[in-house]
């Protein structure tokens, strides 16, 4: 394994075109992976409360929580993707990286 900033990464790399893929390590897909099953719990969690008919401010608010989470998500794989594949795209002269980071960033603040 190659260290890539404060990353590391599997000997595959980023492509562009459709056999792209992401080269996390273990310990951050694992991170990835647990978030997002703990936002699974929260959204059964919220769907349980509007089956019991729970007061409508106290089910907003559980549905804030799970969009502060998944933001969260989104923030940690923005961060390894910028110090992985977007950095790797720019040394390797491929510059329209960064015009498909600014659609996906478009897309992550609606």
């Amino acid at each position: 394994m190659e260290q890539h900033g404060n990353q590391e990464l599997n000997e595959a790399s980023c492509h562009s075109g459709s056999d792209r893929k992401s080269h996390h390590s273990d310990k951050t897909k694992n991170n990835l992976i647990s978030r997002l099953n703990r936002i699974e719990g929260q959204i059964r969690g919220v769907k349980g409360l509007i089956e019991k008919d729970t007061y409508c401010d106290d089910v907003l608010n559980q549905i804030a929580a799970v969009q502060s989470a998944l933001n969260g998500v989104g923030k940690l794989l923005l961060e390894h993707h910028l110090n992985s594949c977007v950095i790797e795209r720019i040394q390797e002269g491929d510059n329209e990286v960064i015009k498909e980071l600014m659609i996906t960033m478009n897309k992550l603040m609606k």
